[in-house]
């Protein structure tokens, strides 16, 4: 299948995440549009996190309607304490289960990324291992009244207030915020769309 076209390239995000909107400005990439795709996120029975990320980024980008010219980026984050996926907390009490559970562990995150165009798609998945701190009563409580835990994986977001919680990462400090910027640079240039100047 032939890549041309006759129009030139535009990028719509398939994602709502303001920080991923914000991660894809440092590439200097603005995209023409914002479709988030709305898809069932349910693990399937004894489901790794690995595997289970990679399947979500590649239906989120399937289900995302887009002209030949458009290149359509989907990405999805999802944090593991070992093989139990970590997502985004129902409430408060879930909330603090998790922090709890990752408490003076380390625990990974992965990000996988999805491009299409055409009918073409390019992924990659990147892994992060973060540690976090061994939590005292009021690092959970102080945490928690934050807020900043609401929509996201695992119960915190490293760029936000629980950035005091995590003295250690080795890996893509982008990814764990939801973006790896290397990797994403990479597929959106593979799909035709040039980084920096598109």
């Amino acid at each position: 299948m032939s890549l041309k076209s006759a129009d030139p390239l535009t990028l719509v995000l398939g994602s709502g995440s303001p920080r991923r909107l914000e991660l894809l400005d440092q590439l200097g990439v603005v995209p023409s549009d914002i479709r988030a795709p709305d898809i069932d996120e349910t693990p399937m029975k004894n489901e790794l996190p690995r595997p289970y990320c990679v399947r979500m980024a590649l239906e989120k980008v399937q289900a995302v309607k887009a002209s030949a010219a458009e290149v359509v980026l989907c990405a999805d984050t999802t944090v593991a304490l070992g093989r139990r996926i970590l997502g985004k907390p129902s409430d408060e009490a879930e909330a603090e289960t998790f922090l709890r559970a990752m408490s003076g562990r380390r625990h990974k995150v992965i990000t996988a990324v999805a491009v299409k165009r055409a009918g073409q798609v390019w992924q990659r998945d990147v892994v992060t291992d973060v540690k976090m701190k061994r939590l005292s009563d009021a690092d959970v409580k102080g945490y928690l009244a934050t807020g900043d835990w609401r929509g996201k994986a695992g119960g915190y977001a490293i760029q936000g207030p629980a950035a005091a919680l995590i003295p250690w990462i080795q890996g893509s400090f982008s990814a764990v915020v939801g973006l790896p910027l290397a990797e994403t640079a990479q597929v959106l240039e593979a799909a035709g769309l040039s980084v920096w100047s598109a």
